[in-house]
């Protein structure tokens, strides 16, 4: 009866009732968005503005315009920061190449290879997720530490090819369980072994999951500032993270336009990546764990 009388009524008189809250929840959209976003456009205002004004307003349009900021924060430190970004490209390249090779191979293993203990061992595996970085943090040191790799780019670099991300397994692993297990046993039976199975058919066929975990690989190391922090020792190799925590200094004056510009710029990568694989994120994430 009712969806009857709703189907009576006319679409104008149902357009007119959802106007207004449609208004409503748009307003409240529009408002919490720009509330997210005032703190980023602001710190892009504080990169071009002169050092005097930076703290004095919370306005978003600068009196004036000034790029000295950008030119004084890539070469004030004793080290260029474009040092710091190449680090900074050097290991997160490093590291979304060994999650993306590493990882599908155990989510391979996991999701389509019969061996003892293959479900003990994935439960081991997602346990690792619920263990805190903070708990292993000493012995993984003191490891690095006797192998002589503090102050070097290995323990950021050398884990991710053992696939100790636990995350990105788990993504695969869902993502090539969707996939029909049909074209494994056509493939075995043309005389494919397993490693062409995993090489001509499964990869193909999962670069939307295989670009999702490139992309999250690539902001997390980009982004990362504590594992740095630990191993890195030498301004030389520090990341843009640490290059940009040597422009506040608690014992003396601190440059903040170089601060805001310099990170302005670590913006720029992470934004064109995400803008140019969008598409392929948002697909690997989408199918993920669903059936075809």
């Amino acid at each position: 009866m009712t969806a009857s009388v709703t189907a009576a009524r006319p679409p104008s008189d149902i357009t007119k009732r959802s106007l207004p809250a449609s208004l409503v929840i748009h307003a409240l959209l529009i408002a919490a968005s720009i509330l997210m976003v005032y703190p980023l456009l602001w710190m892009v205002s504080a990169s071009v503005r002169p050092e005097t004004e930076i703290f004095s307003s919370t306005s978003l349009i600068p009196s004036s315009i000034d790029f000295s900021s950008y030119a004084r924060g890539w070469v004030g430190l004793d080290v260029s920061f474009g040092r710091f970004f190449w680090n900074s490209l050097v290991i997160s390249l490093l590291v979304v190449t060994g999650n993306v090779i590493a990882c599908s191979l155990t989510a391979f293993a996991f999701a389509r290879l019969r061996f003892a203990g293959r479900n003990f061992w994935f439960a081991i595996m997602l346990g690792t997720l619920m263990i805190p970085y903070h708990v292993t943090l000493i012995p993984q040191y003191v490891l690095f530490l006797n192998l002589g790799w503090v102050n070097t780019i290995l323990p950021l670099v050398v884990p991710k090819f053992l696939a100790s991300d636990a995350f990105f397994i788990f993504l695969m692993v869902q993502f090539f369980r969707g996939i029909p297990r049909e074209l494994d046993e056509a493939a075995m039976m043309d005389g494919c072994s397993a490693w062409r199975i995993y090489w001509k058919i499964m990869l193909p066929l999962s670069l939307p999951v295989l670009a999702t975990a490139a992309i999250f690989s690539f902001i997390w190391t980009w982004d990362d500032f504590f594992g740095p922090l630990i191993y890195l020792n030498d301004m030389n190799t520090y990341t843009i993270q640490l290059g940009l925590r040597t422009f506040v200094d608690s014992t003396s004056a601190s440059d903040w336009g170089g601060l805001f510009a310099m990170s302005t710029l670590t913006l720029v990568p992470v934004f064109f990546f995400f803008l140019f694989f969008q598409r392929l994120l948002i697909e690997g994430i989408a199918t993920t764990g669903m059936k075809r």
